[in-house]
């Protein structure tokens, strides 16, 4: 309730400074920018998920999470297409048929890449219903089938990792293509003009996706921690301690495990349909696995296995990520050589997550445990097992 009770004094007090509802000391750009850093909090909370409570570090997270813009792009650039084409048209002495009109879209949308025609993916591009159902199902079918394939194999570790990066990459290669029927390397852009709202402002489009940003932030968070904090969240913390262990307890490890890894992936797929309208443009370099790689840092940054963790890293990195790249934070001179940070980010970045795992492995998470005082009680010499022969010291150091 805590951290609801936050949002919502934060989405209000961005409205209140915005340009589109109040008094304009907030400027559009970086209201987006704020609604796309609650959207990678929302991926963040799934990456924490699956990884810090159930100990499957995928490398594949954000792959859910560009299907999920991929989905609901495609509606967003077919729709304000379809209104530019019957506008170019209303003008002919004939109006114009149901299939000059598509012919129209098609050539619109696909002559960047020498085609004319809808691929087969574009079916049902013009539905936003079934667009809408395709930001939950695509990410959620993908990982259904690949995590069942994987963990019926019962692949762990570093090689699900490997795996995960894997079909990433086999994601974002395949897009790249000119052929894969969403624009290859172009990808779709323009995605920050609504259809049928070309009149509206985007200082007032961009507090919309503020408040569904933040709605549905609030919403995964409560998710979240109802999984985590009944039998389901004891069952996948004991996966993530000790696998064989919960096993043999006679506990259906892969399906717990197919589960989380499920429904992570339609949280990122959700994340993913509400950023990239602020973005305005998505491409498979988004899928690259680099982008998972992120991921994972932001977490660990954040401090794993602490659901406002993933969230507090995600903030953190994403806002001092724009502010370092966009050209604000100043250079250093150091006499014989000057640091620009736009080039020195990711180094920095990267020491930071060498410096956390190391020596703070709670990461910034870990400094909200100390102002709450909820260290864990000195249990040496209690009896931490059912019997007297517990390994209590060896238990109270775990």
């Amino acid at each position: 309730m805590v951290f609801i009770a936050l949002l919502a004094l934060f989405t209000l007090g961005v409205t209140i400074l915005s340009e589109g509802f109040g008094i304009g000391a907030i400027s559009t750009s970086f209201v987006k920018t704020l609604g796309k850093t609650l959207c990678l909090c929302l991926v963040a909370l799934a990456m924490d998920l699956v990884w810090g409570y159930c100990g499957i570090l995928s490398l594949g997270h954000m792959a859910f999470f560009g299907l999920g813009g991929y989905a609901i792009g495609m509606w967003l650039m077919y729709a304000r297409t379809e209104i530019i084409v019957v506008e170019s048209l209303a003008a002919a002495e004939l109006p114009p048929t149901p299939q000059e009109i598509s012919d129209g879209i098609a050539a619109q949308i696909f002559g960047v890449v020498g085609a004319s025609e809808f691929p087969p993916v574009w079916a049902f591009a013009h539905s936003l219903p079934l667009q809408l159902a395709a930001v939950v199902l695509v990410p959620g079918l993908l990982a259904l089938v690949f995590g069942w394939l994987a963990f019926r194999s019962r692949v762990t570790g570093v090689y699900l990792s490997i795996l995960t990066q894997a079909m990433t990459l086999a994601l974002s290669l395949y897009l790249f293509q000119n052929d894969s029927g969403l624009r290859g390397n172009n990808g779709l852009s323009g995605l920050q003009n609504l259809p049928g709202l070309g009149d509206m402002p985007q200082s007032v489009v961009s507090i919309w996706f503020l408040w569904a940003s933040a709605l549905a932030l609030g919403a995964g968070y409560l998710l979240c921690a109802w999984i985590v904090s009944g039998k389901f969240g004891s069952v996948i913390r004991a996966i993530r301690d000790d696998e064989a262990r919960v096993r043999f307890l006679g506990y259906p490890v892969e399906a717990f495990k197919l589960a989380v890894f499920t429904v992570t992936a339609v949280i990122a797929g959700i994340a993913g349909a509400l950023y990239y309208p602020q973005a305005g443009i998505i491409n498979p370099a988004e899928i690259a696995p680099i982008a998972s790689i992120y991921l994972a840092v932001w977490v660990a940054i954040g401090g794993r296995g602490r659901l406002y963790g993933a969230v507090i890293g995600a903030a953190f990195v994403s806002l001092l990520s724009t502010w370092f790249t966009g050209g604000q934070a100043p250079d250093v001179n150091l006499g014989f050589y000057r640091i620009h940070w736009v080039d020195w980010w990711t180094v920095l970045l990267g020491l930071s997550f060498v410096a956390v795992t190391l020596f703070a492995p709670r990461g910034i998470g870990g400094l909200v445990d100390l102002i709450a005082e909820r260290r864990h009680p000195d249990r040496h010499g209690a009896d931490l097992g059912p019997d007297q022969g517990a390994l209590r010291e060896k238990e109270a150091d775990q």
